[in-house]
């Protein structure tokens, strides 16, 4: 009687536990058609999963119910991390409309942080979804929105540091205690697992007729439109719904790992491996997002920069793609609008002349019309090209050129890095694989039909940036590299050509790009000029290095200095490392590893402060009482 009683007990507490827990999956559960059918239509009458619906669109963009669009996406993207990341540059400084000013690239204004917009707005979806008893019954479709929680936790975390995590998770109304990034980069990998291990056990284990029910959920949005995959999940006859799932959980282990490379390198290793092993994104049929061209929107960039005149290419961008003769730079961006005076000598820089970029920092002018603001007649973009652009959570190209670095590593990739180089550039574009493969792009306005001639660039072109009304000095090129791969190439050059491709793939997801530049210095761009105008704390020739909270509400703000701010390791500034943003080099010091130079003999290989040489001194590098690099 009173084991009986027990084991009653512990099924009532394990019952509870999944019903309370927001990341707890069931999947092994025996549950009938019938119950999963009744749960769905619970969570329908709900409105909880149409909701989520929303909340795609709120990872991209989206607000009040609707697709991505361009105020939300603007405060998301535009105002913050794409110029940060120096894809863009805000090219007016007055925005009446928001009662506010934006001088300078790193000015401070209450629209910094509205990068965390996206997972403000998710956190209010999802999370409702996730703690209902009724989706314990559909552990496959709860899954799927843990893990889009999850993915815009990280870009949260990567943007300012910790936040509430657990407690947003568990919809909390009033969230109090701050996680650190290394917590929540852990709970998001152990939920990675959890998710992973729940799909591959629905394709073993579940009946046809609760199979039925599953994809029924994911046929409806589908059917709507709405679907966050595009399109080939159809394949020899089998569904691939959730084996891209899986690859999405995957490719964002892959993500993080290469996040930790500099504070975790054995874990980075670790991680990185066994999300290659089960498998990532490995094709573009596999990407996941929001799809201007299945939904029926256009992507909000084209009335930010060609309606608003909000934004214009920065020239450091601009730099870049000219000294390697990117294809964007052939379609792409255009030439400057209107003629540009020089402010000095009075020449003038016709109109269609050449691609112009605004220097960051630089302090623009006021208004929106080309006629009373010179930096309005900077160069813009196709509009034609970027409208049906997708906008991704993980791209294919993403996870290439992860794949890339981690086999410069020395890891177990599946592959070599010039292969997954390679790849990475192939596919690295922003057009809908769609629109490129049926041949609704004309061919001078197709990536594929340049990429051919750019794997073979050599050498960076000798480029001088040069600004059209003269302010400043003309700036030569600081892209050094080539594109095309060379084997014989130093470990750091071949990083800095597998992040200066990434970072050009990313374009516009600048969440991902400015992490990554902050995390490894690529690529090499231009000092963001007048640093002052932030919070103080950057130097001049420094970049910023996370989104200051600068919480006014006393109560918040009270929860922030007891629980966050310890964990952040520095001041709420800009200047202040997050965890994974380590201040050494990228293939020498770092936490946990101990490196050491010695010398050998004339004409070998050695290394030295992370960079493989040779010369009059030689040496060889020992990590950890392990020799690495003969």
């Amino acid at each position: 009687m009173r084991k009986a009683l027990l084991s009653s007990l512990a099924l009532a507490a394990a019952i509870s536990t999944f019903a309370q827990n927001p990341n707890s999956l069931d999947y092994k559960k025996n549950i009938t058609a019938t119950e999963a059918q009744n749960a769905m239509s619970a969570l329908e009458s709900s409105m909880k999963l149409s909701q989520c619906k929303t909340g795609v669109y709120n990872m991209r963009g989206g607000k009040e119910g609707g697709v991505p669009a361009s105020h939300a996406y603007q405060y998301q993207y535009n105002l913050d991390t794409d110029n940060y990341c120096q894809y863009f540059v805000v090219s007016h400084k007055d925005f009446p409309y928001a009662n506010n000013t934006h001088t300078s690239t790193y000015n401070i204004s209450s629209f910094n942080g509205s990068g965390h917009g996206g997972y403000n707005l998710v956190k209010q979806i999802f999370p409702n979804l996730l703690v209902s008893t009724e989706v314990n019954n559909l552990p496959e479709i709860k899954a799927i929105y843990l893990l889009y929680f999850d993915l815009m936790a990280q870009e949260n975390a990567d943007l300012s540091g910790p936040f509430t995590y657990k407690e947003d998770l568990n919809n909390s109304e009033d969230p109090r205690t701050y996680n650190s990034v290394k917590d929540i980069y852990y709970a998001i990998k152990a939920d990675i697992d959890n998710c992973v291990a729940c799909w591959e056990y629905y394709d073993a284990n579940r009946s046809a007729e609760y199979k039925e029910v599953v994809e029924s959920y994911l046929d409806m949005m589908e059917s709507d439109g709405n679907a966050n995959w595009n399109y080939g999940m159809y394949r020899d006859g089998v569904d691939h719904r959730f084996v891209t799932f899986m690859h999405l959980a995957n490719s964002l282990q892959l993500r993080l790992a290469m996040h930790m490379t500099k504070i975790e390198p054995a874990t980075a290793k670790a991680w990185a491996e066994e999300a290659v092993k089960r498998g990532v994104i490995a094709s573009v049929q596999e990407q996941q997002g929001v799809f201007p061209t299945t939904i029926g929107f256009t992507h909000p960039l084209v009335e930010i920069g060609c309606t608003w005149n909000d934004t214009r290419i920065s020239a450091s961008f601009e730099s870049l793609l000219m000294s390697l003769e990117h294809p964007y730079s052939k379609y792409f961006f255009l030439p400057n609008a209107n003629a540009i005076e020089d402010l000095t000598t009075h020449k003038v820089t016709e109109a269609d002349s050449r691609i112009i970029g605004i220097r960051s920092g630089e302090y623009v002018g006021e208004g929106q019309s080309a006629g009373s603001n010179p930096f309005i007649n900077y160069s813009a973009f196709d509009k034609d090209v970027i409208g049906t652009a997708p906008l991704y959570f993980i791209s294919y190209a993403e996870t290439c050129f992860l794949q890339a670095e981690g086999a410069i590593r020395g890891w177990n990739m599946g592959g070599t890095a010039a292969e997954f180089y390679e790849k990475g550039i192939r596919n690295g574009y922003m057009e809908d694989p769609s629109y490129l493969e049926n041949g609704y792009l004309s061919a001078a306005h197709n990536y594929t039909e340049y990429v051919d001639d750019y794997l073979k660039v050599e050498k960076a072109q000798a480029y001088t940036q040069v600004d059209p009304q003269g302010l400043g000095e003309p700036w030569p090129s600081v892209t050094k590299i080539g594109v095309k791969w060379n084997e014989a190439d130093d470990l750091e050059t071949k990083l800095e050509k597998i992040i200066t491709q990434k970072y050009i793939a990313l374009f516009p997801d600048s969440h991902e790009a400015w992490t990554e530049l902050r995390r490894t210095g690529y690529p090499k761009l231009f000092p963001v000029l007048n640093a002052n105008d932030g919070d103080g704390s950057i130097k001049q020739g420094d970049m910023i290095r996370r989104i200051p909270y600068r919480i006014e509400d006393p109560v918040q703000k009270g929860y922030w200095e007891a629980t966050g701010l310890p964990l952040l390791g520095g001041p709420d500034v800009q200047a202040t490392r997050l965890w994974w943003d380590v201040d050494a080099p990228n293939f020498g010091e770092q936490a946990g590893v101990h490196t050491t130079t010695i010398t050998t003999g004339a004409g070998k290989t050695f290394m030295l402060d992370g960079r493989i040489s040779k010369g009059a001194t030689r040496g060889i590098t020992i990590q950890n009482g392990k020799k690495i690099v003969r």
